[in-house]
């Protein structure tokens, strides 16, 4: 009877160690060819489920038990992997423990006055399988909001988490702003707006708050704005130039046809010409241009302005 005993514990240890060294070989189809995401505050339990589906190890159940031994389960670090060949179940925790997910972030370089589509060709042409139709879709309501700088971003971003770390970069970087917003009776949406027409009129600091002030002093005596820069974003164009006929164009962002502020931002604004919008230079000027040389030149009545325009651009 014991040796009975003896025998079924020893074929009960064998199958064990059997089970356990199967569980923890990576399995035949280890996607070595794809890029992995593990979610940010997932739980270890949630990671080891969708590893299993992945096919990165063969068993959640010996995942989540190996990561609570080795107290590896407090040290989770979320983002994109890549494994380029295939890892044991022990080698997967141990590079998600320590945040090894062997692949490098890209530096894409989004400049300001950029429009969500502009945003979109950039991402695209940076980062690998990265969808600018999709991106393009979900930020084109927040035109404005997606605040432009240099970011690092890892292959395998979705175009929803980019738009999401774009919307919370503007949200960070405007959070000073609020007060004097408030203090001068404006709301966002204007000081962005005014921010995004300023920023494709004009190149200079100096340049930016008299182009601000003059905008503000049309507004203010109810005259069209008149900026051009909106027909681009009206006809989803880069540096267009209107012509006479898109003068005419109806839309509730053509400058010419309509008064006061368009709808909303025409592009995605720097903290420069947003500091712009709400402190405008204190001038009388009605009437800018830029003329030939790169120059802006101011006017008072429309009568100086006509003669800035034979002097520096016809």
């Amino acid at each position: 009877m014991r040796l009975i005993l003896g025998s079924a514990a020893l074929l009960l240890i064998l199958a064990t160690l059997v089970s356990w060294f199967s569980f923890i070989h990576p399995p035949s189809d280890f996607p070595t060819d794809r890029l992995i995401h593990v979610e940010e505050d997932a739980s270890v339990g949630a990671i080891a489920v969708s590893l299993q589906e992945e096919r990165v190890i063969r068993s959640s159940f010996f995942f989540r038990g190996w990561m609570k031994i080795t107290g590896a389960d407090r040290e989770v670090h979320a983002g994109t992997y890549y494994f380029p060949k295939p890892l044991t179940l022990f080698g997967v925790a141990e590079r998600i423990a320590t945040g090894e997910r062997g692949i490098d972030s890209v530096r894409v370089t989004l400049t300001e006055g950029m429009t969500s589509w502009e945003m979109g060709e950039t991402l695209a042409a940076a980062l690998p399988d990265f969808s600018e139709e999709t991106f393009v879709e979900l930020a084109r309501p927040y035109e404005g909001y997606l605040f432009p700088d240099t970011y690092f971003i890892d292959p395998g971003t979705s175009p929803e988490q980019v738009v999401e770390r774009l919307r919370e970069t503007f949200s960070q970087k405007t959070e000073a702003l609020q007060a004097d917003i408030e203090g001068r009776g404006l709301f966002l949406n204007e000081v962005v707006t005014m921010a995004s027409l300023i920023e494709k009129e004009a190149d200079t600091p100096e340049d930016r708050r008299l182009v601000s002030g003059i905008l503000w002093n049309r507004i203010e005596s109810d005259m069209p704005l008149q900026v051009d820069a909106v027909f681009g974003y009206i006809l989803s164009r880069s540096g267009y130039a209107p012509t006479g006929e898109d003068l005419e164009l109806e839309s509730p962002y053509n400058t010419y046809a309509n008064r006061g502020l368009p709808p909303g931002p025409i592009a995605n604004p720097g903290l420069d010409s947003l500091d712009a919008a709400l402190y405008p230079g204190d001038t009388n000027f009605f009437y800018y241009l830029t003329g030939r040389d790169g120059k802006m030149y101011y006017a008072t009545t429309f009568e100086a302005h006509k003669e800035n325009r034979e002097l520096y651009l016809d």
